[in-house]
């Protein structure tokens, strides 16, 4: 009988201290922290399937895609979500990591796999590239011209 009560009480205690803690807003913060957890799990299960022979190869594409957004969330949940917009690219390259992956595991090495992955990736460079240059490319023409000016005016002359 005192085990029964025993274990009534740490249930009890554990009840209560849960609600505070809700009450107090732990559990929205650590949601807010940690929700990109609810994409990485799935696609690194995927992975635990396919490697431990419980799955075939092809769940590495979406367990590949689902690695990669789950990182880009973590990225943006850290240096907050503006920075998407620069990063959004990173959705395209998730496909090619995925590809990639089956075709590097699969059974059957499929050429078009290994191009499609590669230029996939190739685009999603791309897009970053030409995303940076729109954004920060005055940035870059402006250093580029001060480092130009400064150099030909302090640099050594040469006599003709």
């Amino acid at each position: 009988m005192s085990n029964n009560k025993y274990s009534a009480g740490i249930i009890l205690l554990l009840a209560g201290v849960v609600i505070l803690l809700g009450k107090l807003g732990v559990f929205s913060f650590l949601g807010a922290i940690f929700w990109p957890l609810l994409v990485l799990i799935p696609g690194l299960l995927l992975h635990v399937l396919y490697f431990g022979r419980l799955a075939p190869a092809i769940v590495l594409v979406p367990g590949g895609m689902l690695i990669v957004y789950a990182l880009l969330f973590i990225v943006c949940n850290l240096f907050g979500w503006d920075s998407l917009k620069y990063l959004w690219p990173l959705f395209i390259f998730g496909v090619a990591a995925g590809l990639y992956e089956y075709y590097l595991f699969g059974s059957s090495r499929q050429r078009i796999l290994l191009t499609s992955s590669i230029a996939l990736a190739a685009a999603s460079a791309a897009f970053i590239v030409l995303v940076l240059l729109w954004s920060w490319g005055i940035y870059a023409i402006a250093a580029v011209l001060i480092g130009a000016g400064a150099w030909m005016m302090l640099g050594k002359r040469r006599r003709w």
